[in-house]
Formats: structure tokens, C-alpha cells, sequence
């Protein structure tokens, strides 16, 4: 070999040597990284609660851009998309619809590198928040893509009711295991004792109910919609407002689907000019206007085109609307008093599925079943006595 092709051969080791060393080193090199912290405190989370006797409150996230350091990292966009625990066959939540669906798709300026906002988690199970960061400035630093994950238990006033249920449905099935487990006397022409045959009618009887019970609440929860789509009280404030130079309007749709995403958005401009208002403040609140309750509320700022953008699920059909003050920055150039502009959400409702409702069923079934078992053996035990 010619000392030009050891020598190429050699550079060629070292070069490869050098590129494997510091691939290994920028890998084990710290990296800028996102981090959650909640309002209340993750331990104390509670899924959402239609029933309860105070109004709901959502959940605070706020997620913190940082980099190797810890120091927030500046002038930063950052996509936040929140996915629904996956679908649970044999345990499904109140709002089965809602399961293994998207929640929210926010993209929004972060300044300071921070990004908060109050969100309504409305089941138990472990929720994916999918975070991607971008520059706004190039070459700042490099894009990068996290998932965090939040677990919600179930209210504990859930499993006491079930508690309440369960033992009531096994005392019903004891109690009938006490009279089919007894001496019976067949009369002539009959073909079951009096008792049994008064059992089993009852038994009928309560399976029917649980049937349409389960079936008038779907369709009841279908008919929900349509029913408030007709007494929708009026709003004051418009949806697209000018004044002062300034114009502020919500686009977006006015009909949303349980389990599926609202497109929304927030566009501001100078009506002299028509060019966008890069530095407006964003108050935005998701209201129910039902139970009053807020699902969804976040304060930023326009983007480079006046805007912002969002996606959100509606999950528990009923009538939403969407507020937003517009507001000047203390260093903006144009000054002008808050706008507010409102935007009414008509929410189609989604019955259960079936599988869902007969799932419950066979629940139900079951320990009543269980019972009349426990109840026959008790009968027949005291009976050999």
C-alpha cells in the first residue's frame, strides 16, 4: 500500500473517530427541556364533576421552556396538544365519547418562553400533553418535540356511590336467593310456586325498567342540543367589534360535535391600515353557558399575523360561548381601550355507545346474579340445620 493511501486511510479513521465522539458527547449533553406544573397540585386533580355542588373549576397548566441551564428559553412558539386517556372497554368513564379523543390543539407565542392556560380535564386516566417548541428566531436554538403525561384519579364520591349501589343491588339478589332457596309447594296446574313466579315477574319487571331507563337517558342526551339550540339566550357583546382603529372579531365554527375538535380563532387589525396588530394582549375564556363553569381560558398575545389560533372540544354537549378581551401592551404603539367580542358555541350531544350501556347492564346483572346466589345458600344452609 503506497504511503498515499495509508495516509488517506488513516485521516479517514480519525475523521470518523472524531464525528463518532462528538455524536456520543451531544447526545449526552443536556438538552432544553419542557416543564409542567399544575394548579392545584397533580395529587389534588379531580376530573370534571357536572353534579357537584360548586362550580367546577379548571385545571391551571403551565408549561416552562427551559434550556441545559434551567433559564427560560426567550421568545419561543409552543403547540400544546392534550389527548384524552385511551378508551377503557370494560371500565368506562361518564363520558365514554370523550375517551381516546383530542382535547385541545393550542399554538401560541411564548415571549417568555411560558405557556399557561386552564383547562377542564373531564375524565379519570392518564392524559398525554404532546408539546413541540419552535424558535421564533432562527437559530436561536433547535426545535424540539416532548411528551409529558398528567394522571387524573376518579373522585373518591364515585366509588362511594358504586359502593352504595352494589350493596343494594346484592341485598335485592339475597333477599330473592332467600325465596327461591326455600320449600317450595307447587299447586296443582301451576308451574312454579306462587312466590317464585312473583320473584321472576319482579325480576322482569326491574330489567325492563333498567332497559328503557338506559335508553330514554341516550335519547334524552341526543335531544339535548336541539332543545337549547331554540332557547338560546341573546348575547350583548358582538363576535366582531370596531372601535378605535382597532377591529376584533372570533372566527371559527358556531357548531361543534362531542369528541370532536372547534376551530376557533382570534383575528385583530388596524381598520385604517388593515395591517394585523402583532402586539395585542388576549384574554380568552370558554364559558359554559349552562352551568357557567369555565372550561377553557388562556392569556397571550397576537401572533406575527394578528392572530391566534385554536382547537377545542366541547365534552359535555351543552351550549358554550367563547369570550375575548382584546387589550393593548403597555409598550404597544397604538393605545386603545379593551375590545370584547363573544362568540356562541351550539354543542351537539353524543348519546353512549351501546357496548358502553350494556356493559353497565351486565354490571348490574351480575351482582344482583351474585346475590341471588349468596341468598340460595344461605336458604339451603339453614334448612340441613
Amino acid at each position: 500500500m503506497s504511503k498515499f493511501k495509508m495516509a488517506a486511510l488513516i485521516s479517514l479513521v480519525c475523521l470518523m473517530g472524531v464525528v463518532f465522539y462528538s455524536v456520543v458527547v451531544f447526545s449526552q449533553a443536556p438538552q432544553p427541556s419542557v416543564r409542567l406544573l399544575t394548579e392545584p397540585p397533580i395529587s389534588q386533580i379531580l376530573p370534571f364533576d357536572g353534579e357537584a355542588s360548586v362550580t367546577p373549576s379548571p385545571v391551571k397548566l403551565t408549561l416552562q421552556v427551559v434550556d441545559a441551564a434551567g433559564q427560560s428559553l426567550e421568545n419561543a412558539k409552543i403547540r400544546l396538544q392534550i389527548l384524552t386517556p385511551p378508551k377503557s372497554p370494560w371500565f368506562p368513564t361518564d363520558f365514554p365519547i370523550v375517551e381516546g379523543t383530542q382535547l385541545l390543539n393550542i399554538e401560541a407565542v411564548a415571549p417568555k418562553g411560558e405557556l399557561q392556560i386552564q383547562q377542564i380535564l373531564p375524565i379519570r386516566g392518564q392524559y398525554q400533553l404532546l408539546v413541540e417548541v419552535i424558535p421564533m428566531v432562527e437559530k436561536t436554538f433547535s426545535p424540539f418535540q416532548q411528551t409529558l403525561t398528567l394522571s387524573v384519579p376518579e373522585n373518591w364520591i364515585k366509588y362511594r356511590n358504586l359502593g352504595i349501589l352494589v350493596l343494594v343491588l346484592l341485598t335485592v339478589g339475597v333477599g330473592g336467593g332467600l325465596v327461591l332457596g326455600g320449600r317450595q309447594e307447587i299447586q296443582e296446574g301451576e308451574i312454579a310456586p306462587q312466590r317464585v313466579r312473583f320473584l321472576l315477574s319482579g325480576a322482569v319487571i326491574v330489567a325492563i325498567i333498567s332497559l328503557l331507563f338506559i335508553n330514554i337517558t341516550a335519547e334524552l342526551a341526543e335531544s339535548h342540543t336541539d332543545h337549547h339550540k331554540d332557547h338560546y339566550p341573546k348575547l350583548e357583546e358582538p363576535a366582531i367589534l370596531q372601535s378605535q382603529g382597532i377591529e376584533a372579531r372570533i372566527l371559527g365554527d358556531i357548531e361543534a360535535t362531542v369528541g370532536q375538535l372547534a376551530n376557533l380563532a382570534v383575528q385583530v387589525r388596524d381598520t385604517q391600515t388593515g395591517q394585523p396588530v402583532t402586539d395585542a394582549n388576549l384574554n380568552i375564556k370558554a364559558t359554559s353557558i349552562e352551568g357557567e363553569w369555565v372550561a377553557f381560558a388562556y392569556q397571550g398575545v397576537t401572533d406575527t399575523k394578528g392572530q391566534l389560533k385554536w382547537e377545542q372540544q366541547f365534552f359535555d354537549g351543552a351550549p358554550h360561548k367563547v369570550t375575548v378581551e382584546v387589550s393593548p401592551q403597555p409598550q404597544a404603539q397604538q393605545q386603545f381601550s379593551p375590545l370584547k367580542v363573544v362568540k356562541q358555541i351550539s354543542v351537539e350531544g353524543v348519546a353512549p355507545p351501546l357496548q358502553s350501556r350494556l356493559i353497565v347492564l351486565s354490571y348490574f346483572t351480575s351482582f344482583i346474579v351474585l346475590g341471588l346466589g349468596i341468598g340460595i345458600q344461605l336458604r339451603r344452609r339453614l334448612v340441613w340445620q
